[in-house]
């Protein structure tokens, strides 16, 4: 059979905001595809660009290994991917000239590459894979294999007689326990967890339950898995966490889906099965808040190891999540956190400033809200529009002069907002001051009722008060200048 490097083009080293952190995962949604291929006989191996910071040492690799393909395959389940970032898009085009140079068919799948297909063509690539792309690779790989015709197989786009084709889509797999576990064994794990050591963060490995997301906020673009929701089954991930701890040492995970546990007794399931195993892990996820506060879902979360959850609370102004096709609610941002809090699990708000008709009464409401619910962890972006999104189409206009982020701090407004990029970005540190202020004194009355409570963290925290307090006010003035255009 023939014989496949698999790779992506996501490189954390070309993010700086990312690489900082020091918190790399392995490209999953390579290692499925990768998986799938071995399974059907195909001899595969990895270039995983992760920890690297250039394309160029793929040269080397497709002159040794003399592949028939090259397959820059992205992991749809890490969200920088989905963000379409110009640095990476650089990369994978210095990448597929590569393999064309060194005669591989170049076939790419990513979030980029479904929007953009026209430039990837025109850059050597041969054939680009629409959305979910592991069956469509295998059927692509083993019809020309075989030398088939492939004009008609669904989920495609490749150039025919100097014309773009693009075929119908495919249909989403729908059981996921079909798929083989993915193929760790490719991974330099060893590389992974000498960065993480770095962070001071217990090393932590990707795990994805599902695919696809049902709801229907207005900016969130789902160009790989799409409006859907499929699960493997509980028995699949426990067997995959089983084999993460034998293999590698490693209980703590990232479940990285879009929305976990969403599937109805799916969690109650797993805390069962985790039992039978007698596994005990620990996870952070990502989840909704109407979602959390349904029957014991909390409950289980916390009794099967959960220790933090990623909300997507966006802004404490009902008429913004509103706008956003959010269907959530305030109200359920501060129940479910309250929930959490008592259940002794880390709660983290994702928050997002700069949607249209934003204003600074939705601003001031956000920022009181952080201050009052005390999550502890919050990220924040400015809206961001990306192709595919009822967003997108209203602001699409505006997107002359740019229409994605260098990296994932760029944080350039890329449409005609209520204020501009600097206020926004002034905006994001302050509230992140504003935040660790609030902490640094809930730390300080902490250890002023109970000097037991004494901590180097909390201390550190403490300490920093002597930079937030002066930081934060003198960045309130600025805001206020922003605000009024001088």
């Amino acid at each position: 059979m023939s014989k496949i490097v698999f790779s992506h083009s996501y490189y954390y080293r070309l993010d700086p905001k990312q690489w900082k952190n020091k918190n790399p995962f392995p490209p999953l949604g390579t290692l499925y595809a990768a998986s799938l291929l071995r399974k059907n006989d195909f001899e595969v191996s990895l270039f995983d660009t992760n920890l690297l910071d250039s394309p160029k040492s793929i040269q080397y690799v497709l002159h040794k290994s003399k592949p028939d393909y090259l397959v820059i395959y992205d992991d749809g389940f890490n969200y920088l991917t989905k963000m379409c970032l110009t640095n990476m898009r650089e990369a994978c085009f210095e990448m597929i000239k590569y393999g064309k140079n060194h005669n591989c068919i170049v076939i790419v799948c990513s979030s980029d590459s479904t929007d953009h297909y026209e430039e990837y063509i025109e850059k050597g690539a041969d054939f680009i894979l629409q959305g979910e792309g592991e069956m469509t690779l295998l059927e692509l790989v083993k019809a020309l294999d075989n030398k088939l015709n492939v004009d008609a197989l669904n989920g495609i786009v490749f150039k025919r007689n100097d014309t773009i084709q693009v075929n119908k889509k495919r249909e989403v797999l729908h059981s996921l326990d079909e798929l083989p576990m993915p193929a760790w064994d490719l991974v330099d794990i060893e590389s992974y967890r000498n960065i993480w050591k770095q962070s001071g963060h217990e090393f932590t490995l990707n795990i994805a339950t599902t695919r696809g997301c049902p709801y229907k906020c207005n900016w969130c673009a789902k160009p790989i898995y799409g409006n859907r929701y499929n699960a493997h089954s509980p028995k699949y991930i426990v067997n995959e966490i089983e084999y993460l701890k034998q293999n590698f040492g490693v209980t703590r995970f990232w479940m990285c889906d879009d929305i976990f546990g969403l599937k109805p007794n799916w969690v109650q399931e797993f805390n069962s099965e985790l039992k039978v195993q007698n596994l005990k892990i620990r996870y952070f996820i990502q989840s909704r808040v109407d979602l959390l506060l349904k029957e014991d879902t909390i409950d289980c979360l916390a009794e099967s190891g959960l220790e933090e959850v990623w909300v997507g609370a966006e802004s404490a102004s009902q008429k913004i999540l509103d706008a956003m096709d959010k269907g959530t609610t305030v109200a359920q941002i501060y129940q479910a956190t309250k929930i959490l809090k008592d259940k002794k699990i880390r709660v983290a708000f994702f928050l997002q400033f700069g949607y249209l008709d934003e204003n600074q009464e939705d601003i001031t409401k956000t920022i009181a809200m952080v201050k009052e619910l005390m999550p502890d962890n919050i990220g924040i972006s400015v809206s961001y529009p990306l192709p595919g999104t009822k967003f997108y189409e209203k602001v699409k206009d505006d997107l002359k002069l740019k229409a994605n982020w260098t990296d994932s701090d760029d944080f350039d407004m890329m449409f005609n907002g209520t204020y501009n990029s600097t206020y926004y970005r002034k905006l994001q540190r302050f509230v992140h001051k504003e935040f660790r202020k609030q902490q640094g004194f809930q730390n300080l009355r902490k250890v002023i009722s109970n000097p037991l409570l004494i901590s180097i963290a909390n201390l550190k925290s403490i300490a920093k008060l002597g930079y937030y307090i002066p930081s934060a006010y003198l960045d309130t003035i600025l805001l206020k200048k922003l605000e009024n255009g001088s």
